[in-house]
């Protein structure tokens, strides 16, 4: 007796794996197809395929050859000291066209008396020169 249940127990497992390999291969053959059905033909998938590896092929080799060829440039040691304004809204965006009310929202003035420390460039200054009659500015002092 105990003989039988040895090899029908053997037999049990083999049959369970046997379902899981027909299970997880339905389940790739599933996934191909859905694959086939979103490209337009088999040949078309093969094509894309097979450029696709091409450009990734291409690209790898790129990226390798600049690696040798690019040099590391120099870090700058000495600090920047970047300047900044200080704006402050002084009059509000009410009654004022959509695109100054904008302007102050990007600038980071809220509401009437808000201030707001932003850096001095020149996409800055234009926005200020937009917005001039509804705030004030002021030099920020960067080396407290």
């Amino acid at each position: 007796m105990p003989k039988e249940t040895a090899k029908s127990a053997e037999g049990a497992a083999a049959s369970e794996k046997k379902t899981a390999e027909k299970a997880t291969a339905a389940k790739a053959a599933k996934k191909t197809a859905k694959a086939a059905k979103s490209t337009k033909g088999t040949k078309t998938a093969k094509a894309t395929k097979a450029t696709k590896a091409t450009k990734t092929a291409a690209t790898a080799k790129k990226k390798t050859s600049k690696k040798k060829t690019t040099k590391v440039a120099k870090k700058k040691t000495d600090k920047t000291i970047e300047k900044s304004l200080r704006v402050r809204q002084v009059r509000s965006g009410i009654r004022h066209p959509w695109r100054m009310r904008r302007t102050l929202t990007a600038l980071g003035l809220k509401h009437h008396q808000d201030e707001a420390v932003v850096p001095d460039n020149p996409s800055v200054r234009g926005m200020l020169r937009r917005v001039h009659h509804l705030v004030s500015v002021t030099p920020e002092d960067t080396n407290g």
